[in-house]
C-alpha cells in the first residue's frame, strides 16, 4: 500500500498509442496544446505553460520576474523543498515565514511582521498550499499588494483546490502545478505554469525553450532552459484530467473514512477553512502518539506512511537563512503523520490501516 501511487483513468494508453503513430515523440505536439487547454478550461486561467516538473514553472516564474542574486524571497516554511530550490537557482535568498493552525498555511501575520521586519523589500512571496488545502488567500493576496510583492502560488499539491469557488494557483501573478508521479494526477513527472499576463507567460515559454531567438538559423541572446514537457507526458495528462474531478471526490472520500476511524483515537485531521474546498492530496493529521512506532508497524506490514513535512527553517541547508515565527509548525511537524490517500483506497482498507494504527496506540 503506497502513500499515492498513480492511477491511470483509462484514456492514457489510447492517447499515448495516437502519440506513437503521429511519431511526435520528442517534446512539442498535439498533445502539449491539449494539456495546456485542458489546464485552462478547467482552472479558468487565460494561459498556461507545460513543463517537465513544478521546480521548472517555479523557476521560470522568479526568472521571469526579474528576481536575481541577492534578492530576498518569501516562502512558505511548511513546504517540501522543491518550493525552494528554485529560489536558490536565482541566487536569492529565501526567508521562511510559520504556519497558522486555521488551515496549517503560511500566516498572515508572520507574513506582515516579515516583511516590515526586513532590511529590505522582498520581490515575491512562495505560497505553498500544503497538502492540497487553501491558505487565507484574501489575507496574503492583500498584504503582498500593500507592500508590491508579487504572489507566486505553489499549488503543486492543490491541483482541484479551490477557494471561494476560484482554483487555486490563478490568485498571482503566476501558479504551478506538479504531475509528478504521487500527486492527484500524475504525468509520470511534469509541472505546469498559469498566468492571467499572456507576455510574462510568453517571456517563460521563450526561457523553457532554451531562449532561441526567432530565427532560421540558432540565435541566442539570452540563456534559457530545456524545461519542455514531452508530447508523450502531455498524452498522459489529457488522459488524466478527463478523472480528475472524480480523484478529487475519492481522496475527500478517503479522508472522511480515516476520520470516522481515527478521530476518537486522538488524532486531530487538517482543518479546512470555510468557503474552501481541499483536493485532500494527502490525509494527515497530528496526535501526541509516537509517530515514529506507527510509520514503523505500518512499514512492517508493507503500508508506506510518512511524517508531515520538517520545515524549512529546521533543514540545515538553511540554517543561516531568516525565519519569522512562533513554532507552529515546528510542532506539526513533530507531531504529524501522512496516512495512504492512493484513489483505489477501499473502505476496508482503510479500516485495515487505522486498525492497525489503533493497536499501536
Amino acid at each position: 500500500v503506497f502513500l499515492s501511487p498513480p492511477h491511470m483513468g483509462g484514456s492514457e494508453q489510447k492517447y499515448i498509442d495516437e502519440v506513437f503513430a503521429s511519431n511526435y515523440i520528442a517534446p512539442l505536439g498535439e498533445f502539449v496544446d491539449r494539456f495546456e487547454e485542458a489546464i485552462k478550461a478547467y482552472t479558468g486561467t487565460k494561459n498556461a505553460l507545460a513543463l517537465n516538473s513544478g521546480t521548472a514553472a517555479l523557476h521560470l516564474a522568479l526568472r521571469v520576474l526579474g528576481v536575481g542574486e541577492g534578492d530576498l524571497v518569501l516562502a512558505s516554511s511548511f513546504t517540501f523543498i522543491g518550493s525552494i530550490n528554485a529560489i536558490l537557482y536565482q541566487n536569492a535568498k529565501p526567508v521562511f515565514i510559520d504556519s497558522e493552525l486555521d488551515s496549517w498555511n503560511l500566516d498572515p501575520n508572520m507574513l506582515e511582521e516579515a516583511i516590515a521586519k526586513l532590511p529590505k523589500k522582498p520581490k515575491a512571496l512562495i505560497l505553498t498550499h500544503l497538502y492540497g488545502q487553501c491558505a487565507k488567500l484574501d489575507e496574503i493576496l492583500e498584504i503582498c499588494q500593500k507592500s508590491g510583492i508579487h504572489l507566486i502560488e505553489d499549488a503543486a499539491e492543490s491541483l482541484g483546490a479551490t477557494y471561494k469557488g476560484k482554483h487555486t494557483g490563478t490568485f498571482g501573478i503566476f501558479g504551478i502545478y506538479s504531475f509528478n508521479g504521487n500527486k492527484i494526477i500524475t504525468t509520470s513527472g511534469g509541472g505546469m505554469l498559469i498566468s492571467e499576463n499572456r507576455e510574462l507567460l510568453e517571456k517563460g515559454r521563450f526561457y523553457s525553450t532554451q531562449a532561441r531567438e526567432p530565427h532560421l538559423h540558432y540565435e541566442h541572446k539570452e540563456y534559457g532552459y530545456n524545461y519542455r514537457l514531452s508530447n508523450v507526458l502531455a498524452a498522459i495528462g489529457v488522459g488524466q484530467m478527463e478523472v480528475l474531478e472524480s480523484r478529487v471526490a475519492k481522496k475527500r472520500e478517503i479522508f472522511e473514512w480515516y476520520k470516522e476511524e481515527l478521530a476518537d483515537f486522538g488524532f486531530n485531521f487538517m482543518p479546512e477553512l470555510e468557503e474552501c474546498r481541499g483536493n485532500r492530496w494527502l490525509t494527515c493529521a497530528v496526535t501526541n502518539s509516537n509517530i515514529s512506532k506507527i510509520v514503523e508497524r505500518l512499514q512492517n506490514e508493507n503500508i508506506e506512511s510518512r511524517p508531515l513535512w520538517k520545515p524549512m527553517h529546521l533543514q540545515p541547508l538553511f540554517e543561516s537563512a531568516k525565519y519569522f515565527g512562533l513554532g507552529v509548525c515546528d510542532s506539526l511537524f513533530q507531531r504529524g503523520i501522512c496516512f495512504p490517500s492512493g484513489t483505489t483506497l477501499q473502505r476496508e482498507d482503510v479500516a485495515r490501516i487505522s486498525k492497525i494504527v489503533k493497536e499501536v496506540i
